[in-house]
């Protein structure tokens, strides 16, 4: 490709090699996908009627703590399981426990719907995981379910209710907003937030999969309109916080909460892109918007047990991270997964 490879040089000098794409880009964040499954159906994820992979195509928690542990040894310091719901998947707290060790591993953090945290949120806590992310795209019990299809508004706010109690160190909403869906609500669901000490990411819809439910362009609501909305009611001061990821974070003047913005179309954050993703099936995804890959399963199930190679492979996928996505709504999907076997 005409360009030198960090972590090959890392790795011929005898250095402790470190995840760097071709554009120098360092990997230090993985989102790991457990399960395509979810008991929500939501309309921006995945079509009604789905029909989710058999289970010998999906990594066991074996694997999936193997390549956990292979990525922390390379410099990743935050792991984030998703789905699907990865709370959903039988005998996931085993997961959590086995990653929560791993001596390197800055942030254990969690993705989900919320729909199971009442009874699973302190166990979480104890597992190690620091920081969860809870779906939450209306405030309003009917247009929850029409959002996600099958889903309970109040299952998921005494789930919040739970993460709380159970002393999560950070606690975020997710809110996909879709214009003439839930727009309207982006202050009250502010407000929800910082009444209740979260804070909250507003997430422009991505194109991934056909969903058969919406037009995603006559849905798109950017991120502009969004903050244009709360600087109605709130004063937003824009920061240098990070967590990591993609969200960029404003400040409310005496208000402990973070009002975030995730912006894949109206703002591109793929320049300081820092993730990686695996998803159920241990495709190793180098950017959430294209389709470059590694297939990782066919690693840990040619070679069982081989830690090297498993490592060197990351390393390698390196060379072939782009340097970022092209969504547009105005034509086709550009990616035909669901979101849901991509991991949320």
């Amino acid at each position: 490709m005409g360009l030198n490879n960090p972590s090959q040089e890392a790795v011929d000098s005898g250095q402790t090699p470190q995840l760097v794409d071709r554009f120098g880009r360092r990997v230090t964040y993985v989102r790991l996908s457990v399960t395509d499954r979810c008991d929500f159906r939501c309309i921006y994820c995945m079509s009604e009627e789905m029909t989710f992979l058999p289970r010998a195509r999906v990594l066991t928690l074996e694997e999936l703590a193997m390549i956990g542990r292979a990525f922390s040894e390379l410099g990743v310091d935050k792991i984030r399981i998703t789905g699907g719901e990865p709370l959903v998947r039988s005998n996931v707290m085993q997961l959590f426990r086995e990653l929560g060790r791993l001596p390197k591993l800055r942030e254990l953090v969690l993705t989900t719907n919320g729909s199971q945290l009442a009874k699973m949120a302190a166990d979480l806590k104890a597992a190690g995981v620091k920081r969860i992310n809870i779906s939450l795209d209306s405030l309003d019990p009917r247009r929850f379910r029409q959002i996600t299809r099958v889903g309970d508004l109040d299952g998921v706010l005494r789930g919040i209710e739970a993460a709380r109690r159970a002393g999560i160190e950070r606690i975020k909403l997710n809110a996909v907003i879709l214009k003439n869906r839930n727009h309207d609500e982006v202050v009250d669901l502010a407000r929800f937030a910082i009444a209740n000490g979260l804070d909250i990411s507003y997430i422009e819809e991505m194109p991934l999969g056909v969903i058969g439910d919406h037009d995603r362009a006559e849905a798109y609501y950017s991120s502009d309109q969004i903050r244009a909305d709360l600087s109605q009611h709130f004063t937003l001061l824009a920061t240098t916080e990070s967590t990591g990821g993609p969200s960029r974070y404003y400040r409310i003047p005496g208000i402990g909460s973070r009002i975030g913005f995730i912006s894949p179309h109206s703002h591109n954050f793929c320049a300081d892109c820092n993730r990686v993703r695996v998803t159920v099936e241990g495709r190793l995804l180098l950017c959430l918007g294209q389709e470059h890959s590694v297939d990782l399963r066919h690693v840990l199930r040619a070679y069982p047990g081989d830690h090297e190679r498993l490592k060197q492979t990351l390393l390698q996928a390196m060379d072939i991270k782009p340097k970022g996505h092209e969504f547009d709504l105005q034509t086709r999907p550009i990616i035909l997964r669901h979101m849901n076997t991509t991991g949320g």
